[in-house]
């Protein structure tokens, strides 16, 4: 007869492997077998049939990757010839998330079950419900529950629904599925009780302004049931006077509190509730918010003509709003429309001395404080006129300083023209036999042979176009809008000069017919070709697409004319930064004439900003490769750009080193697998900015000091790392050595660095005004005067291989205001390290090949 023969199938099979079936018949020769799925024929594609003598055939059901409708009763069974013969039966039962099938083949025997009992919290004493279902064969099930050790309510036929009344404590349910072959246990499920939650955790105010703060927590433990709202008590401090209690949704676990009084000590704390009721408050945690900018504004500005400078007086703050901690005035001056200086003092008067006597002048005034500067005064004006009549006459009898330069002048000017006069009475008797009688005639004539003839205008220019440079097609077509003719700015005093090119001020005509100054970056002349070209250009065209307030915007390119057969100069032209490069304004705070004081909020800041940039840029998937100091600016309210995308690599060379013709990199800010394997990602500007983080801190001191550079990779594979400087917070040094960890995808996004600074910089108490400086006092009188040139842009001047040595600044009778520290020292002899380390500074650079430049 027929029967089953061999293991259908093991429980459960490898997952993905098909199932297979098969049916043993005896006795009959070349039978009609059927396989049968509940009672219906399955389609014969699936069925195969193998003789293995003349009266025994086995017969195969296939069925790949079955889904849960293939879950039944199979059988197989023969009509001919009658009566119809049937094998015994098998469940195959398929079961769980789809294309991840457990599958199993069940014969006569114990339950299997289909539902359990699952884990669920209720509330104390509500009535809830329990499910639990098993199939055979053979059936019917039934179904008994039990309640810890204690069996509950009667027997029921499968599937079964246990309705509990209610509990006040923990406790757990199963099931037991029972038929003729045996029974089979469930797992054990536990119902746990609702309560009301714990107090959130880590509570943090970040984000601080002078009206709003942004307060962001951890929730606490739920109480097994869904936190649906927090509330916030805000409180001023110390008196504890409730200010405002918000409720707000969660999540998100965060809450901006607005409507805050500026300059004032606040406390928050924070409690949250589900359904059973709400958490105890947290403890409170203070913080202050920022001061508002100054609302007075100078009146009675007047004027005093003194020689040789301007005295300028106004009225002071009234004394209702000196709670605005007034620092000083800021006074600004103009002349041909265009902002000529400034300078803050902390007194109501101001010596002027750069000023154009010729000229009409305006100047206005504002008060000053942390926070900023308030709205200016009306504007100001001192005709050229009135400036030479003056308005009173000076203290002092005339000076007779003018009427020595007077004589002085004339003496040279008659000196002069006697040695014109001289040599040209010379030159007549000494050559004189050139000249002679023309024949007939008694005229005299010169007698003189035909020389090459020479062009008086001076070698022909070629046009600057950006096709006559030869670069790409495609970078012509990214720079085509953003071109700027030579002819629109004036080159000014020379800010820095290094290896390859250099940073000059210049001043900028708009559409409107006005100026403005900005920075313009330049390859040095004879030292560059077409390909240099377009990688200085390239770079230009990556800044073109950026826009955020702490990456450096451009402005435009240019190209300047040169005689033919000549190259043009690629200038990039880019906003001018009042202090110049992050690095150098860090060392003058600390080894400049008159160092002065960071405080570490100002220092955070400075992280923040660039923490901030960079993810910008990261979220454009652009990669800096050399983020450091000196590739940060610092403008006039202390905001930090990121800057230099590959340029300064052409101009300060510092830090670089070139390998044959391989590109010069910044060994000492490179990560282990750009220093091994010249790769660079996001992760790797991470790194970097872990030692801008360090240069930061310590006030702009040379990373890895007395380490030779070639030595570097070894230092850092064996576990080495910079060290905690002194004053550093162990919070902050520890995100350093997060940035330095030697698996890049373990070291935090630039997203998490901004986010972990700002909550440092939140939980810090902001230091008063005075600890604050927005200025810097680095001179005096007898230290610099207006007569000084260095202390003037010489506009006009377009040589590119002139300079003027150091960083010049507008001076005022009592301050030097430092306007961009880009070289310390002389121009001409490159960077130079304050830091005394020489022998550091000057060693070769470990060397390292690298393939091309950063690509946008």
């Amino acid at each position: 007869g027929m029967k089953f023969t061999g293991s259908p199938i093991k429980f459960p099979p490898p997952q993905g492997q098909p199932v297979k079936l098969n049916c043993s018949l005896e006795g009959m020769e070349d039978p009609e077998m059927l396989w049968i799925k509940d009672g219906a024929v399955v389609p014969p594609p699936d069925q195969v049939y193998i003789p293995v003598d003349e009266e025994h055939w086995i017969g195969f059901l296939s069925l790949k990757s079955p889904p849960r409708t293939d879950s039944g009763k199979y059988w197989c069974q023969v009509e001919n010839p009658p009566p119809k013969e049937e094998s015994q039966q098998v469940w195959l039962i398929v079961e769980g998330p789809p294309h991840y099938y457990h599958l199993s083949v069940a014969f006569l025997g114990v339950p299997y079950f289909t539902v359990e009992p699952e884990d669920v919290s209720v509330s104390p004493n509500a009535p809830f419900h329990m499910a639990c279902a098993a199939v055979g064969p053979p059936e019917p099930v039934t179904i008994v529950w039990w309640m810890g050790d204690s069996r509950v309510g009667l027997p029921d036929i499968s599937p079964s629904i246990l309705n509990v009344s209610g509990i006040n404590q923990s406790t757990v349910f199963s099931c037991e599925a029972h038929n003729v072959k045996g029974l089979s246990s469930s797992r054990t499920a536990t119902v746990q009780i609702k309560a009301m939650p714990l107090p959130p955790l880590n509570v943090t105010v970040s984000q601080v302004t002078s009206s709003n703060a942004s307060v962001v927590w951890v929730p606490g433990f739920d109480g097994r049931a869904p936190l649906h709202s927090c509330t916030l008590q805000v409180a001023e401090s110390p008196d504890g006077q409730e200010v405002s209690t918000e409720v707000t949704p969660v999540p998100p676990f965060a809450y901006g509190v607005q409507g805050l009084k500026h300059s004032t000590n606040y406390s928050v704390r924070v409690q949250c509730s589900n359904e059973m009721g709400s958490s105890p408050f947290t403890d409170r945690v203070y913080f202050q918010t920022l001061e508002l900018a100054p609302s007075s504004t100078p009146q009675n500005i007047h004027v005093i003509q003194r020689d040789p400078g301007l005295i300028l007086e106004w009225e002071g703050v009234a004394p209702d709003v000196l709670k605005e901690n007034v620092l000083g005035y800021r006074l600004e001056w103009i002349q041909d429309n265009v902002t000529q200086g400034e300078m803050i003092v902390q007194d109501t008067k101001a010596n002027l001395t750069t000023w154009n006597p010729l000229k009409d002048l305006i100047i206005r005034v504002c008060v000053l404080n942390s926070a900023g500067c308030g709205p200016w005064s009306d504007l100001f004006l001192l005709e050229a006129q009135e400036v030479m009549g003056g308005q009173r006459q000076p203290p002092y009898g005339t000076s007779w300083v003018p009427v020595a330069l007077g004589i002085l002048t004339a003496l040279v000017t008659a000196v002069a023209l006697a040695l014109i006069l001289l040599r040209k009475r010379r030159k007549e008797t000494r050559f004189g036999h050139a000249f002679g009688s023309v024949v007939g005639r008694g005229d005299p004539a010169v007698h003189f042979r035909a020389a090459r003839s020479f062009n008086r205008e001076g070698p022909e220019l070629i046009e600057a176009t950006l096709e006559s440079v030869g670069i790409s097609d495609e970078l012509k077509t990214k720079l085509k809008d953003v071109l700027i003719q030579e002819q629109q700015f004036t080159l000014g005093r020379m800010l820095g000069k290094g290896e390859f090119g250099s940073v000059r001020e210049a001043l900028l005509k708009l559409d409107d017919g006005s100026f403005q100054k900005v920075a313009v970056k330049m390859l040095k002349a004879d030292i560059f070709t077409s390909t240099d070209i377009e990688e200085f250009l390239r770079e230009a065209a990556c800044m073109k697409e950026f826009d955020h307030p702490h990456v450096t915007k451009l402005i435009g390119v240019s190209l300047r004319s040169r005689p033919k057969g000549r190259l043009p100069i690629p200038m990039v032209i880019l906003p001018f930064m009042k202090h110049g490069d992050l690095h150098a304004f860090l060392l003058m705070s600390r080894i400049g004439e008159n160092p002065f004081n960071l405080p570490v909020q100002t220092l955070l800041k400075f992280m923040i900003d660039i923490a901030s940039g960079m993810e910008y840029l990261s979220s454009k998937n652009f990669i800096h490769r050399d983020l450091a100091a000196r590739n940060c600016m610092l403008d006039e309210n202390m905001n930090v750009s990121v800057a230099d995308f590959g340029l300064s690599k052409k101009i300060y060379s510092g830090d670089y080193y070139r390998q044959g013709c391989a590109s010069k990199l910044p060994v000492k800010w490179l990560a282990l697998e750009s220093l091994a394997d010249n790769l660079y990602t996001t992760h790797s500007d991470v790194w970097a900015f872990g030692v801008t983080m360090w240069e930061i801190v310590t006030r702009g001191q040379t990373p890895y000091a007395g380490i030779e550079n070639a030595e570097i990779y070894n230092y850092l594979i064996s576990g080495n790392r910079l060290k905690q400087p002194p004053e550093c917070l162990e919070d902050v040094y520890d995100l350093m050595c997060r940035c330095w960890h030697p698996e890049p995808k373990l070291r935090p996004s630039f997203g998490v660095l901004r986010s972990q600074l700002e909550m440092i910089r939140g939980r810090m108490s902001t230091l008063s005004a005075s600890q604050d400086p927005l200025y810097v006092n680095i001179g005096k009188d007898k230290e610099a005067s207006a007569s000084d040139p260095a202390l003037h842009a010489s506009f006009g001047n377009t040589d590119g291989e002139e300079t003027v040595a150091g960083a010049a600044a507008p001076v005022t009778s009592d301050y030097r205001y430092i306007m961009s520290p880009l070289c310390l020292g002389d121009g001409a002899e490159g960077e130079r390290h304050p830091d005394g380390q020489e022998g550091e500074d000057k060693s070769l650079l470990y060397e390292l090949e690298t393939e091309g430049e950063k690509s946008c």
